[in-house]
């Protein structure tokens, strides 16, 4: 059987591509068979790895040395090779896959894992690309994506990198609308987030599927409905403890075989052509540049100022918040422009009185 390590050099706080060779080299001291170690250079370069190993044809074994996205793309690049094993030698922040064993630490002793028993798991299917562990959606994949700008902070661990990635997206938004069937049911409405779990472990501590398991043919769906973000903050610690059914007004458990997410766009684009459009019109038509953005900024302001607290309560439902912002910036706009050029008239009368010229001007 071949041995293939496959390194990611980025994965955790720091590079440790010499260390895991120098493990594997002293692991092989004693066996007959050659390690082969290949080190990924970018993102998704490991899926290109272990298709490559995989297409040299024997039996083998790939092992994912770095986080649970490394191990991720090994496993993607290992589908459809029947011949080929995957496992994990954790090198990562979180490295929640191995959490959902009973024996976790039995992945780090590299001699135990060369001789492990293999099984079957299953996988989830995400288009054309396969997750081992968890999918998330909504405010959840949110922090998951943000969760790489913290973890290499001076003394901010995987889990640490999570809260403060949960933090930050709790004060930019929480829900958005989703139509999800699961199951050939649909429910439509506006979301927080959705978690579909084979296993059970996501975002260093959080085990929000606790029932979880990776070979029973079904996949667990947590439906976590459109809530503020004050209940996020009350819920969340038993979310992330697997407590959902405390909570059966504001959290849906299903169990299925299937699921189908559609979702309007994250962003409202349209809100932000908007600006660009007004800021283009100004910087053409108005005598200085500086200008438009004194109106841009406080239209802002007063857009902040309208929302009161769904700011931080959010109680508005995504499409009145985007709405509002359009007809704020829309109305205000057209107001500003005028009150600048009747300025502009007043100033010819009033000369350097610019309270007189502004007073005439309103």
């Amino acid at each position: 059987m071949r041995h293939v390590f496959i390194i990611n050099p980025a994965a955790g706080k720091q590079d440790r591509t010499e260390q895991i060779r120098a493990e594997v080299s002293a692991a092989f001291q004693t066996r007959p068979e050659t390690p082969e170690i290949r080190v990924s250079r970018a993102p998704g370069d490991g899926i290109r790895l272990a298709r490559e190993a995989c297409e040299e044809g024997g039996e083998l074994r790939l092992y994912a040395c770095g986080g649970d996205g490394t191990l991720n793309e090994v496993v993607n690049g290992a589908v459809g090779y029947p011949d080929a094993a995957v496992t994990h030698y954790p090198a990562g922040s979180g490295n929640d896959f191995i959490k959902t064993f009973h024996q976790p630490e039995a992945f780090r002793a590299l001699e135990r894992l060369l001789d492990a028993e293999e099984k079957e798991l299953d996988l989830i299917r995400c288009g054309d690309w396969f997750s081992l562990n968890i999918c998330s959606m909504g405010f959840d994949a949110r922090i998951g994506t943000s969760i790489s700008r913290y973890k290499r902070l001076p003394l901010v661990t995987g889990s640490g990198a999570y809260i403060i990635s949960t933090i930050v997206n709790t004060i930019q938004g929480i829900h958005r609308p989703y139509e999800v069937e699961i199951d050939g049911v649909l429910y439509k409405g506006e979301q927080s987030l959705i978690c579909i779990g084979n296993g059970r472990y996501y975002g260093g501590s959080f085990n929000p599927l606790p029932k979880a398991r990776m070979d029973d043919g079904e996949l667990d769906v947590l439906l976590v409905r459109d809530v503020s973000r004050l209940t996020v903050l009350r819920v969340i610690g038993a979310y992330g403890a697997g407590r959902y059914e405390e909570y059966p007004e504001l959290i849906r458990h299903f169990r299925c075989r299937q699921v189908r997410i559609r979702c309007e766009k994250e962003e409202p684009i349209y809100v932000g052509l908007a600006v660009v459009c007004a800021l283009a019109a100004m910087m053409i038509l108005l005598d200085g540049w500086l200008v438009p953005f004194v109106f841009l900024g406080s239209v802002g302001m007063m857009i902040l100022i309208n929302m009161g607290t769904n700011i931080f309560l959010g109680e508005i439902s995504y499409i009145t918040k985007a709405l509002s912002a359009v007809l704020q910036l829309g109305v205000t706009m057209d107001y500003s422009i005028f009150l600048w050029h009747s300025y502009q008239e007043q100033r010819k009368h009033f000369g350097r009185d610019r309270e007189e010229a502004m007073s005439h001007a309103i």
